[in-house]
């Protein structure tokens, strides 16, 4: 199935700063962003996410859209100052109280290349209080199939958030379901032990040893060879183009799988840059 995603019913673009900054694990910042613009956000779907619009370490200068028709308002814009960069991340976890909310930006370094590291890793790692951003909500994709028994979660580091997200915030809600979920990050030590989720839930672990590993290859084989429980299940799968498309493949041609209870999205592609 194409993913249905939930565009919220209400939006603005909202005009945030940094609160905090912490490296979690060795491939892994979390950010907290907030500012009174946060009561204009809406609480909505487990994977919720949004697109932040950031300035490069090396722009002194950056021109950060204030309307939701951000693109038109990047066209328009005639001033001297640059164009922000701009990337999707998921809403980790709300803090209403402080009128902020945290994401978790996976590091994705040049792995011994001449290349620069990502734009969201040089931001991340760049990141101080203060620092200007402005954020759009873009809505939520996960949505369980009605008479699912269970749910299978599959990602690699950049759905790690997401599936957090999904796994904690489901396990508060009466009608949890189990999870079987496969997690693929770049090394273990970026293994979480704190994740809380619902009663019989099994996280299956996948670190990438090898750097020249493709992401998500490792998780995608590990779904193809795992025994699943019976029952009918509800399938959300993120990250690496391959991945995503490659899990729903094997579940609707291996395992004859409706696609109707599979969500799929393609978070990257790996080897292709990003503006």
């Amino acid at each position: 199935m194409t993913p249905r995603i939930q565009r919220p019913r209400r939006r603005q673009m909202l005009s945030l700063t940094v609160q905090a900054s912490e490296q979690i694990s060795p491939h892994f910042m979390s950010i907290t962003l907030g500012g009174d613009d946060i009561q204009h956000l809406d609480q909505s779907g487990f994977d919720q996410s949004g697109r932040l619009f950031f300035a490069d370490p090396a722009d002194d200068d950056v021109f950060l859209p204030s309307s939701e028709r951000w693109i038109l308002q990047l066209t328009l814009q005639s001033t001297a100052k640059r164009r922000p960069r701009v990337r999707t991340y998921s809403i980790r976890r709300f803090r209403p109280q402080a009128l902020a909310f945290d994401i978790e930006i996976s590091l994705h370094e040049s792995n011994g290349s001449h290349k620069p590291a990502a734009p969201g890793t040089r931001w991340a790692l760049a990141a101080q209080p203060g620092a200007k951003v402005a954020f759009l909500d873009e809505g939520y994709s996960y949505a369980p199939t009605a008479g699912a028994a269970w749910q299978l979660l599959v990602g690699d580091e950049s759905a790690l958030s997401a599936i957090a997200s999904i796994l904690e915030r489901s396990a508060q809600t009466p009608e949890a379901l189990p999870a079987e979920v496969f997690l693929e990050v770049p090394a273990p030590e970026d293994v979480r032990d704190e994740i809380t989720a619902p009663p019989g839930t099994t996280i299956h672990w996948l670190p990438r040893p090898d750097p020249s590993t493709k992401p998500g290859a490792l998780a995608l084989e590990a779904v193809k060879q795992a025994q699943l429980p019976d029952g009918r299940f509800y399938t959300w799968t993120a990250g690496e183009s391959s991945l995503a498309t490659g899990v729903r493949r094997h579940l609707v041609g291996d395992r004859h799988i409706p696609k109707s209870d599979i969500c799929f999205r393609g978070y990257f592609s790996h080897g292709r840059a990003s503006l």
